[in-house]
């Protein structure tokens, strides 16, 4: 079965990128909900403004550097051979796993290695990332391929839903768990992929475009930590979006963007070829998964901040254990993307993408405005037929958008076609946190203050300094929602007022209930423009899909010419 001649070779090909596709996302979002164990273990503040960079990359590194390398490594896929390309990921993947682990430092030096080997592992994943849908490609004929790339597709982001669920899970038991959970899959995996992958796809030799790399990761990059950033203070507003840097970021981005485009149209090598966008599959196929995956990621942040800050807390739980609580609360969004999105992709191969794509996004956008709907301290059973019902929109959409993105370009172009659909899908993810957290931090402005100004001096604490701290931008509440701490207590301790108050107000103060019970309205504000948001973004999306036109794979509209009759000589030239 590991002869590439094999008539099951496809299902070994179809398990190995599963397995690695599944592996790759579960690591860019385990840490987002064991964030608290892991500065715990490091014996790092992640609140302390000197500090607040360390959590925003261990927030945004994996997915900033998957987002930005993954067309490299799929047109290096296209050059060189993608299971080479492959296989190497996965070893990169688990030298990475294994040094997270035996993490020697504590403090910043503790955070700076983190940070440091999770952009390492993210350099294996985005090899994974980028060549397991055109392996599964070249392995699959075109009428079986929206089921085989239906299940990777599932499995790469189920895993992204799969990560809350153990990163809480793990990190109750320790913050090493985190990364040890994937060394042995990442070590057996690596085995595994050298011993039964083989190239059985077309290749391309060509030069490597190193300005297209530099322009193209330098844009993205700037781009992206630009949008990221403008969730941070800066002078007397409560979001960064009038900093200079962050500005200069992002407009400094497009505009390298721009000229990677410019380049790219004009090398007799590309890193990718930017006309692909002409082919309307390709390119309404890709602003489709762009929109699913910001809105995804938000959705995603939304939900722990409203589950860990508000949900949770008043419903008994401590703001200790609310990261674990969370991810299993999930659960429901997690099975209805895993029940649907092999279906979707099977059945798509019979009546085609378009339809299942559109209907997905479609059923997406109306959860969205149902969550809206119920109260902040909602009936759970509610809540999760709603998620549960958001998942299966979004395993709709899934598989029977990339199959048709696959099955529209040329062999010789899968790799960086993948690379191309990756980035937009991972830098969805990256854009999510500065999109969504941007508009909550926006709605939470124009109610917060007022709100904790009058929660805070009904409990005796000064009107000076009440006043000082319903000025301060919200983010730092939000963050400690996101984080699992107490936000009022990371607020009051500092100042040392508590110490000054009647025993019952201090109590009151940092209890479980004083934060949820505050933020509920102003919350429900910002949640309002962010689901509504969502729910635009959702709807362009389900237009862009219908827009795709009917899928015909490429291998149908560009058949190979055999010459009939040549004399010998041209016949030796053929």
């Amino acid at each position: 079965m590991f002869s590439k001649e094999h008539p099951h070779y496809k299902w070994v090909a179809l398990s190995n990128t599963t397995l690695g596709m599944l592996m790759a996302t579960i690591n860019g979002s385990i840490v987002l909900i064991s964030l608290p164990a892991i500065f715990t273990g490091i014996h790092l503040d992640p609140l302390q403004p000197s500090n607040v960079s360390y959590l925003l990359w261990m927030l945004m590194g994996y997915i900033l550097v998957t987002a930005v390398l993954v067309m490299t490594f799929g047109r290096l896929g296209d050059m060189y051979g993608r299971v080479r390309i492959y296989n190497l990921g996965f070893v990169i993947f688990a030298v990475a796993a294994v040094a997270l682990v035996f993490d020697p430092f504590e403090s910043g030096a503790g955070a700076l290695w983190l940070i440091g080997w999770r952009v390492i592992q993210a350099i294996g994943g985005s090899m994974i990332f980028a060549n397991s849908t055109a392996i599964l490609t070249d392995a699959f004929p075109a009428r079986k391929r929206g089921m085989a790339i239906g299940i990777n597709q599932i499995a790469a982001i189920a895993g992204t839903f799969l990560g809350l669920i153990l990163g809480g899970m793990l990190a109750a038991l320790d913050w090493r768990a985190v990364f040890l959970v994937s060394v042995p899959f990442a070590v057996v995996g690596a085995i595994w992929s050298y011993v039964s992958l083989h190239e059985v796809g077309t290749t391309s030799r060509g030069r490597i475009d190193w300005a297209g790399n530099i322009l193209f990761a330098v844009g993205l990059v700037a781009l992206l930590a630009g949008i990221t950033y403008g969730i941070q203070p800066y002078g007397d507003s409560s979001t960064g979006w009038s900093n200079p840097w962050v500005l200069a970021g992002i407009i400094g981005g497009i505009a390298v963007l721009a000229a990677f485009v410019f380049l790219e149209l004009r090398v007799k090598d590309p890193l990718f070829n930017v006309r692909l966008f002409a082919n309307r599959t390709f390119a309404w196929g890709n602003l489709a998964g762009l929109l699913a995956s910001i809105g995804r990621g938000g959705l995603q942040f939304m939900l722990i901040i409203w589950l860990q800050g508000i949900w949770l807390p008043l419903h008994g739980y401590s703001y200790e254990s609310t990261p674990f609580w969370a991810g299993i609360y999930l659960l429901p969004l997690t099975v209805g993307f895993l029940v649907s999105g092999p279906i979707s992709g099977t059945l798509s191969d019979r009546f085609g993408a378009r339809t299942f794509a559109t209907a997905g996004l479609l059923l997406v956008a109306v959860t969205f405005v149902a969550l809206l709907l119920i109260p902040v301290n909602f009936d759970y059973g509610i809540f999760a037929v709603l998620t549960f019902l958001n998942g299966v929109g979004s395993g709709m959409f899934a598989a029977p958008n990339r199959t048709a993105i696959m099955n529209s370009v040329p062999a010789t172009e899968r790799g960086a076609a993948s690379g191309m659909t990756g980035t937009f899908q991972n830098a969805g993810n990256s854009l999510s946190i500065g999109i969504f957290f941007s508009l909550m931090i926006a709605g939470l402005a124009t109610t917060l203050p007022s709100t904790m100004f009058a929660g805070l001096t009904a409990h005796n604490v000064p009107a000076d300094l009440a006043n000082q701290i319903a000025g301060t931008p919200p983010v730092g509440s939000l963050f400690a929602a996101f984080l699992g701490y107490n936000p009022i207590a990371s607020i009051l301790e500092p100042t040392g007022v508590l110490n000054s108050l009647p025993a019952a107000d201090a109590t009151a103060l940092t209890g479980q209930t004083f934060f949820p019970q505050l933020i509920s309205e102003p919350f429900h504000a910002g949640l309002e423009i962010v689901f509504v948001t969502a729910a635009i973004m959702s709807l362009i999306g389900a237009i862009a899909s219908l827009l795709m036109g009917r899928e015909v794979p490429v291998e149908k509209t560009a058949p190979v010419r055999i010459p009939m009759a040549q004399p010998a000589e041209e016949l030796s030239d053929v």
